[in-house]
């Protein structure tokens, strides 16, 4: 694999004033090349160089997993969320499933800021669609885990880490969670997984 980070979707000062630059310039640089670098160093000798992210995950545990899903979570929370136009939920069938599966759009957004909320320590929530009993469902994982052990397909996430939200609102990880979920989330992420996955 390429074990170099791809560079984030937006500018760095454009989430402000919900998150600051300051914010994603270390979560992105520090924390996020962190973990990049940790499992390049991890897989210097090692014949898994050579598969995918998601190949990697699915064939290591311990430190190599970590660092190889919180690459990969990282780079799917950035996607997720966007500053403008990509936060407004457009007709079309995530729209339709939506309101199949929760109700509402409101509904949805209440479900995701519980979990999110009521996760316990680091860990991330998660708007994921089940091939199988094709559904829509909201769910946490902790540390470094996504839905993708688990079987489900990810359409969009929430990180929860302190490093996301604690220089700009310190222990308040509920008003982190209005700001993201309110004026960030990127409804036209979501909507093109959710057209490849449930194709």
């Amino acid at each position: 694999m390429n074990f170099t980070l791809q560079p984030l979707p937006f500018a760095e000062d454009a989430l402000e004033p919900y998150i600051s630059k300051r914010t994603v310039h270390i979560h992105y640089n520090k924390h996020h090349q962190g973990y990049m670098s940790k499992l390049d160093k991890a897989l210097e000798k090692d014949e898994r160089r050579e598969r995918t992210l998601e190949e990697i995950m699915q064939s290591s545990d311990g430190h190599v997993f970590n660092c190889a899903a919180q690459v990969w979570n990282h780079s799917f929370y950035w996607s997720s969320i966007a500053p403008g136009d990509g936060t407004a939920l457009r007709s079309g069938p995530l729209q339709q499933q939506i309101e199949t599966d929760f109700g509402s759009l409101q509904s949805l957004k209440d479900k995701l800021r519980s979990a999110a909320a009521g996760q316990f320590g680091s860990g991330w929530a998660w708007l994921v669609w089940d091939k199988k009993s094709k559904l829509l469902s909201v769910t946490s994982t902790s540390d470094a885990e996504n839905p993708l052990s688990s079987g489900h397909l990810p359409l969009l996430t929430i990180d929860v880490w302190e490093h996301a939200y604690y220089l700009d609102y310190q222990n308040e990880r509920d008003k982190y969670l209005d700001a993201v979920i309110d004026k960030l989330i990127n409804w036209n992420f979501a909507s093109r997984n959710f057209d490849t996955s449930s194709a």
